[in-house]
């Protein structure tokens, strides 16, 4: 009986088992502490109660166990076991453990303490801060490397922080409990800007942190003018920025004699006089974006902003935020204070939609709402902004056949295309090809510092007869090609072109045995090509000068893959 009132009364747990680690003791401690009843222990395999004890190994060692740490639904003990012997004999063990849980929180709540001021002091010495935390009795419980270095006392922690820091006003703030910025400081022969503010939890002040904002004052006399500067290229980056909205080309740079870039140039000239949509259609390099300046240039909204995005070059998912603006915290990574878009930087001006075609469907359907209510609401906005913007759409792509296949709004394509510019290729326009040619010429020999006398007739002869499938474009490239392969000689001949010019312009016919076949589809490929060059692209009239049917016709372009010489 006296027995149980001491296992009951003492401070630890206690588990005792016998040799078959049957339980035989279960006091009261052991009760409250794991959740198991006497009733429920006693007598049972120590197993079937408590999954973690180590009671079992002790019996196998003989080895007593000290301080051991084990968990126990959720709850951490500290243990120690020893083996029950008699005669050397081992006849069970006993356990004495007691619960350890608060302790072990607030001793891994001090390691991740630890860890953090590791970190912190890691950054203070990285970026050689100065800086200075006290407590409320005033003593330094931190300071950063940089700091000591500079006062000239490398173990300041415990110290009265007065007498350490000359002037200081820590202990002003801890008894205040207001923060001061802006103060200026003298340490020595130093003048420095500090910053002081105490630290607070539940109204109640514990603390307080100073940091030197300047080292020496002489820094803002550095910073002004640094800052002078800044503003300096800021105004200058603004100047440069209006130069990118406003349209650089007028009709003058749109070279050529030809009966069909006159008749688009007419076209293009009547429309500067209204603010109607423009389409403008045409193979890559034919010109788009340099009618596209000449309308602006020469309309009512000169004075305006010219303003032109490429919808092929931005990504589906942020084609929106580029073309209608987006509100501070819109999404992640939204720039703070929002963006304004391209429709808003327009206003009162042009906006050139580059490759409309290539627009997805769900902006497309956002873009005709523009359009139609000429207003915008910005990604992540409720504010409705009124615009007055005439828009320029171009693409290389056949748009009729896009709105057949449903790959572009129907709705979209009937309110851009009001004015129709379709801009004929280079091939369809050799007469204008010396005129480009030598314009090109110029503006390369500019570019690239290098004079060049011209261009010699046979060049000519060559350029002329090339089918230029990347038009304009590809023919400033073979222009600067050719001023580059220049030697003494300042005159561009025909051995200053790629083979694959010189190639097509001096075709001859090899017949090896067994290739007949071949040669006479590539002829029937060559003479197909040129009839529909010559009567633009019309398959009708194609077909009957040709005096086959135009299903046959259709299969042999379909063939030979002749699909762009065909009318737009």
């Amino acid at each position: 009986m006296i027995f149980n009132a001491v296992l009951d009364n003492t401070t630890d747990a206690i588990v005792c088992v016998d040799r078959h680690k049957k339980i035989t003791i279960f006091n009261e401690k052991a009760v409250k502490l794991l959740g198991i009843e006497w009733e429920e222990a006693i007598g049972k395999n120590l197993s079937e109660v408590i999954k973690n004890c180590g009671i079992c190994r002790v019996m196998e060692t003989g080895e007593k166990e000290i301080g051991e740490l084990f968990e126990e639904n959720g709850k951490f003990f500290r243990v120690n076991r020893y083996p029950v012997k008699e005669a050397g004999e081992i006849l069970g063990a006993v356990s004495f453990f007691r619960d350890v849980t608060d302790f072990k929180i607030m001793s891994n709540k001090l390691e991740e303490d630890e860890i953090y001021i590791n970190i912190v002091n890691t950054l203070l010495n990285t970026f050689n801060e100065w800086m200075v935390v006290v407590d409320e009795d005033a003593k330094i419980v931190m300071m950063s490397k940089g700091y000591k270095e500079f006062i000239g006392d490398l173990n300041p922690e415990g110290k009265y922080v007065w007498d350490v820091i000359e002037n200081t006003r820590m202990d002003i703030v801890l008894k205040t409990g207001e923060k001061e910025f802006g103060d200026i400081q003298q340490i020595g022969d130093n003048k420095m800007i500090a910053m002081r503010m105490p630290l607070k939890k539940d109204g109640k002040i514990y603390g307080a942190i100073g940091k030197v904002v300047l080292k020496d004052i002489s820094e803002l006399d550095f910073l002004n003018k640094k800052l002078n500067v800044l503003e300096k290229e800021v105004e200058y980056y603004k100047s440069e920025l209006g130069k990118e909205r406003t349209a650089k080309y007028s009709f003058d740079n749109i070279a050529g004699i030809s009966r069909k870039i006159n008749d688009v140039k007419r076209i293009a000239q009547r429309a500067t006089k209204t603010n109607s949509n423009v389409l403008i259609t045409g193979e890559s390099g034919t010109g788009k974006e340099l009618f596209a300046h000449a309308i602006h240039s020469d309309s009512d909204r000169r004075l305006g902003p010219f303003v032109k995005i490429n919808c092929a070059a931005i990504p589906a998912e942020l084609l929106e935020s580029e073309l209608f603006g987006y509100e501070e915290g819109a999404f992640t990574g939204a720039r703070k204070g929002g963006k304004r878009g391209k429709f808003l930087l327009a206003d009162k001006g042009t906006i050139f939609l580059d490759e409309i075609g290539d627009m997805p469907l769900k902006m497309q359907a956002k873009l005709l709402r523009v359009i139609q209510e000429k207003e915008i609401e910005s990604v992540g906005g409720n504010k409705i902004h009124e615009l007055d913007v005439r828009v320029i759409a171009a693409t290389n792509r056949d748009i009729e056949k896009m709105v057949d296949e449903g790959t572009f709004r129907e709705d979209l394509y009937y309110r851009l295309n009001v004015v129709r510019l379709r801009l004929p290729s280079l091939r369809e326009r050799k007469e204008d090809i010396e005129i480009i040619a030598k314009n090109l010429m110029k503006k390369v020999e500019t570019r690239l510092g290098v004079h060049v006398e011209g261009i010699s007739a046979e060049a000519l002869k060559h350029l002329v007869a090339y089918d230029w499938p990347g038009n304009a474009r590809e023919l400033e490239n073979i222009i600067e090609r050719a001023l580059n392969m220049l030697e003494s000689d300042l005159l561009i001949r025909p051995e200053h072109f790629p083979q694959k010019l010189l190639a097509q312009n001096a075709r001859t016919y090899a017949c090896p045995d067994g290739q007949l076949k071949e040669i006479l589809a590539d002829i029937e490929k060559e003479i197909i090509k040129k009839t529909l060059i010559e009567h633009e692209g019309n398959k009708n009239k194609a077909a009957r000068i040709l005096g086959i049917s135009r299903t046959c016709l259709y299969a042999k372009i379909e063939r030979y893959r002749l699909e762009r010489y065909l009318q737009q």
